[in-house]
C-alpha cells in the first residue's frame, strides 16, 4: 500500500495562494487529498484534531506566522506532524531557540518542488 492511500491527509497554509494552488493540484494528482489555507487563523479554526496525516506550514505570512499557527495546532493535537516551509533561512535559527526539539521537526526550504513534497511524505509517514 503506498502512502498516498495509506496516508494521504494534507493540510498546507500559506499566504501565496498561487502556491496552494500548485501543491494542491500536484498532490492531487498523485492521489493525496489537500485542504488548502492562505490564511491561518481560517486554517486553525477549522483545523480537526488527528485529522491530517501531513501539515506544512509557511513561516512568513501576514496576522499569524507559522510557527505560532503550529503552537497553536499542538495545542488541539500533540501529535500533528508539522513541517515547516520557508525561503529564508534566519528561521531555522529562530526555531532552534522556539522549539528544544528542533532536530525532530521538518524544515524544508523554499523553492520546494511537487516531487519533494511527495518523498518528505513518503519518508515520513507514520501509522497513526
Amino acid at each position: 500500500m503506498s502512502a498516498a492511500t495509506s496516508s494521504g491527509k494534507v493540510l498546507i497554509v500559506d499566504d501565496e495562494t498561487d502556491i496552494l494552488e500548485i501543491f494542491r493540484r500536484g498532490l492531487e494528482i498523485r492521489g493525496y487529498h489537500v485542504d488548502t489555507y492562505s490564511n491561518p487563523e481560517e486554517a486553525l479554526e477549522n483545523y480537526v484534531h488527528n485529522h491530517y496525516d501531513h501539515v506544512f506550514l509557511d513561516i512568513r505570512m501576514p496576522v499569524m506566522n507559522g510557527f505560532d499557527l503550529a503552537r497553536a495546532m499542538w495545542q488541539k493535537d500533540p501529535s500533528a506532524r508539522v513541517c515547516f516551509l520557508t525561503a529564508f533561512e534566519s528561521y531555522e535559527e529562530e526555531a532552534n531557540k522556539v522549539f528544544k526539539d528542533f532536530n525532530k521537526r521538518c524544515f524544508l526550504k523554499k523553492p520546494v518542488t511537487i516531487q519533494t513534497l511527495v518523498n518528505h511524505i513518503e519518508n515520513h509517514h507514520f501509522n497513526k
